[in-house]
Parts: C-alpha cells; structure tokens; sequence
C-alpha cells in the first residue's frame, strides 16, 4: 500500500456496539481527526493510497454519514476531498503494522491505544 501501486487505501475497520456509541459519534472523531479537504493525503503522508474517507456497511450508516457530509461541507471553503463509499473487503496490515502505533511507530515511543485515550496521534514521528 505504502508505494501506491496496489490502489488500496491505507485504512482502518472500526467494530463498534451501537447500544454503546452511537455511528454519528464515530463521525464527530473522524471528522475531529482529519482534514477532509486534503486530497490525498493526510499530515506527512500524501499519495492516493493516503486519502480519507468513510466507508459505510448498512443504508442507515449510508444515510447518516450523507448527512453528516452536507453538514461538513458548510464548514470549509474548499470542497471536502474525503470519500464517501460503500465499504470493500478489507485486508488486514502485514503483522509488523499492526498497532503500529502502540507499538511505537516511527519515532519509537509508544502510544496508549487504550479504549478512551484521548492522546493525539502522533503518526508523523
């Protein structure tokens, strides 16, 4: 995925109970998280393989994250650059990727991936 050839995106796949959080609150941190008007790319890392987006499972996750969209939209003046798809397959990391980031990442300290940590992710060193 790193070199782009592949035309996958480097993604996660969120599992979630929605008696505990709800999907638009999943929205709120996404949309906290990333810059969605920057095509392709997100902090250091730029490259198609690097673009954001949303990837629904079920017509209400469709319908919630359009509307959500449209809200977001009104927020910025350029357009929002983040996809918005139905979900594909997904293929785990090679293991070395996987909890990259607890596991210290580039810059070799770790990061609490605890549920409820609120520590900004530091995935750029």
């Amino acid at each position: 995925v790193c070199s782009g050839a592949t035309g996958h995106t480097e993604a996660i796949i969120v599992y979630y109970d929605p008696n505990e959080v709800g999907y638009d609150k999943l929205l709120d941190t996404f949309f906290g998280r990333v810059d969605p008007t920057t095509v392709n790319g997100q902090g250091n890392d730029f490259g198609k393989q690097y673009r954001t987006g949303v990837y629904f499972h079920t017509k209400e996750q469709e319908d919630i994250a359009k509307a959500r969209f449209e809200e977001e939209k009104l927020l910025y003046s350029k357009p929002i650059a983040s996809e918005l798809r139905p979900a594909m397959p997904f293929w785990p990391a090679e293991e070395y990727h996987q909890q990259y980031l607890e596991k210290g990442g580039r810059s070799g300290v770790p990061q609490n991936a605890e549920k409820g940590a609120t520590e900004t992710i530091r995935c750029y060193g």
